[in-house]
């Protein structure tokens, strides 16, 4: 059977390679952070999610290796086996204080989180009403469930309003949406959709992976943004973006709806706990961004500084409330060989082209960081200018 299946593989890579669609992997050969060492040379990196450059924070490093000298390397189970340790329960309770929430669940990663919150808590009288732009984690985690689906026009609060309507013979009505919608860079209009939420008596879902750390004066993510914090039902994230860049995943909310998933989220139930070096850095980073808010200014005078000469250099650059932005090209060959000189150049980005975006649009999707110095900022722009004139993407 597999000599059938073998060939069959091979056509279908040979039409990816051909249609200009193939990903390659490239290797990094150094620790993550604003300059990273790739094929024996020096580039900097604007296509990391590490928006706070905690990915190789001396801190972090330090609580981690203390956290795997006191609490050992793994748990060698899962929580409703073997427990869990304090330095668990400690997470979960810094995460519920920086978000204003009730309590806490860990996964091993955010896609666990989405894939494992909504069959727990809906069912077939239920509906969930998705963003068209949510991420492919929550469009899993919506096909594992049965509640009714409908989704929305991304951001289209009129549309939104009229899957509200439709869905009103449900039972329960959760409205899902990405905090900042990762391709694109644009932060979801929160205070709208809890307005519509309240009027037609649904809840509220929100995926801060991409605006924890970011989006707010004290990135406390877009329910600090439209001064909802505490309000919103649920709140899914991650530590593997700007809360360090390494592995885990959350669940915080309501507290009865953290109850439900400790005993019926299968990700939860039959996964691993989260290794203690992991727990012990993470509590470490919530203490740190309590205690000062430079790095997030520092991002956001960085992303503006960023975003204004990108367009006025002439770039079709996408509006942006985030730390993405999404330079447009439209077509995906010419995403990947941009992509290719602006390494050449010593700027490591990654070209995004169909399944990942839309077909037609195709981009480079930069992503600022606070370990990003200005000379790094300028280096990157002049060398997207210097690309941009061979390729005729702007003008001389």
């Amino acid at each position: 059977m597999y000599t059938n299946f073998q060939e069959y593989l091979k056509k279908e890579l040979a039409q990816i390679e051909a249609d200009g669609l193939y990903k390659h992997e490239r290797i990094i050969e150094s620790a993550q952070g604003a300059e990273i060492m790739v094929g024996g040379k020096v580039c900097l990196n604007f296509c990391a999610n590490n928006y706070l450059g905690l990915a190789d924070n001396p801190e972090l490093i330090q609580a981690a290796k203390e956290g795997m000298d006191n609490r050992g390397y793994g748990m060698a189970s899962v929580r409703f086996i073997c427990g869990c340790q304090d330095l668990h329960k400690k997470l979960e309770a810094k995460i519920a204080e920086f978000f204003g929430t009730e309590d806490t669940i860990l996964y091993a990663a955010c896609f666990d989180a989405n894939g494992g919150v909504f069959e727990p808590l809906l069912n077939d009288q239920d509906a969930i009403i998705s963003d068209a732009l949510n991420h492919a984690s929550i469009i899993d985690g919506v096909r594992l469930c049965k509640a009714q689906r409908f989704r929305y026009a991304n951001a289209d609060m009129a549309d939104l309003e009229k899957q509200l309507q439709d869905a009103q013979k449900c039972r329960f009505r959760l409205v899902v949406t990405d905090g900042v919608f990762s391709m694109d860079g644009n932060v979801c209009p929160l205070d709208k959709i809890y307005e519509l939420a309240q009027k037609y008596n649904a809840m509220v879902m929100v995926d801060e992976s991409h605006s924890a750390g970011v989006v707010g004066k004290t990135g406390r993510g877009v329910t600090e943004h439209f001064n909802l914090r505490g309000k919103i039902e649920i709140l899914t994230g991650t530590l593997g973006k700007a809360f360090g860049g390494a592995m885990g995943g959350f669940t915080t909310g309501r507290k009865e709806i953290i109850d439900m998933l400790r005993q019926r989220s299968r990700p939860y139930l039959f996964s691993n706990s989260m290794a203690p070096g992991l727990v012990a850095a993470g509590i470490r980073m919530f203490e740190m961004m309590s205690e000062t808010n430079t790095l997030q200014d520092k991002l956001h005078a960085n992303t503006d500084y960023f975003i204004k000469k990108m367009t006025e250099a002439g770039f079709d650059c996408k509006p942006s409330q985030s730390a993405i932005c999404a330079v447009m090209l439209y077509d995906a060959p010419l995403s990947q060989k941009f992509a290719a000189k602006l390494q050449e150049e010593g700027i490591f980005v990654t070209g995004f082209y169909y399944p990942v975006v839309p077909k037609g649009q195709a981009r480079i999707r930069v992503q600022v960081s606070a370990a990003h110095e200005r000379e790094h900022l300028d280096k990157c722009i002049a060398a997207f200018v210097k690309i941009g004139k061979e390729l005729g993407i702007i003008k001389n």
